[in-house]
């Protein structure tokens, strides 16, 4: 997989009709997305409970392009390999999930797999100081982690901040959480370059009826490119 640090939407299937995984996700990249992401909740990490490498599994013949794995688990190592087999194409753990992230990062790229790092609302940006060249993508969370359709909350300072420590590395910022066309722009305007969006994104819409995501993925996209560089 080629570095490109040109914006990209990914819409969260958390907000997609969970009946129909498949024609929703080749629906929504037909409509635009340039990447699909999954997010894996365990009910401990975080206070809900999503799917597994079974779903990834199942959903990975229907994605065309890049599927991007967002680990809200812990532990997370031993789910490492079996998500990297399921066709997880970036594999993101939380910083914040165990002792030992350097050793995560490490097993996550041994998968296969490109390798991610995130980051709590209350996690700083130092805190990934020493792990930059082990990883492929930092997502800044700008919700607490573990529902879809929060309120967002402005991180632009930490964006920023994790801009200027990555320099010229081949490394994207990833942002996760209350993205749409008013604060897309904020987040490219600090440094990100990979939006993720539920709600805002599947709203109005379904597989059967698609329109609707396309409009709202070129609205998220224009309002992003008004300032992003």
């Amino acid at each position: 997989m080629t570095f490109d640090r040109s914006l990209k939407i990914a819409p969260s299937i958390l907000a997609a009709d969970f009946a129909n995984f498949g024609a929703e996700c080749a629906a929504v990249e037909a409509q635009g997305a340039d990447w699909v992401h999954v997010d894996v909740m365990d009910g401990h990490f975080v206070p809900n409970i999503s799917f597994g490498p079974a779903t990834c599994a199942a959903i990975r013949p229907h994605i065309k392009g890049v599927m991007d794995v967002h680990l809200m688990i812990a532990p997370v190592d031993p789910y490492i390999d079996a998500f990297a087999q399921a066709g997880a194409d970036f594999i993101t753990a939380h910083i914040e999930a165990g002792p030992h992230i350097h050793r995560t990062l490490q097993a996550i790229r041994a998968s296969g797999a490109k390798a991610g790092v995130a980051l709590n609302p209350g996690t700083p940006a130092e805190s990934v100081a020493h792990l930059l060249d082990l990883v492929d993508m930092i997502c800044v969370m700008t919700v607490n982690p573990g529902f879809g359709g929060q309120k967002f909350i402005d991180m632009s300072d930490k964006i920023k901040s994790l801009r200027q420590m990555i320099g010229e590395r081949p490394i994207h910022i990833e942002i996760d959480g209350g993205v749409d066309p008013v604060t897309a722009p904020i987040v490219t305007r600090a440094g990100a370059d990979v939006l993720v969006a539920g709600s805002a994104v599947f709203k109005g819409g379904s597989a059967s009826d698609p329109a609707p995501y396309g409009h709202n993925i070129k609205a998220i996209r224009e309002a992003a490119n008004g300032v992003y560089v």
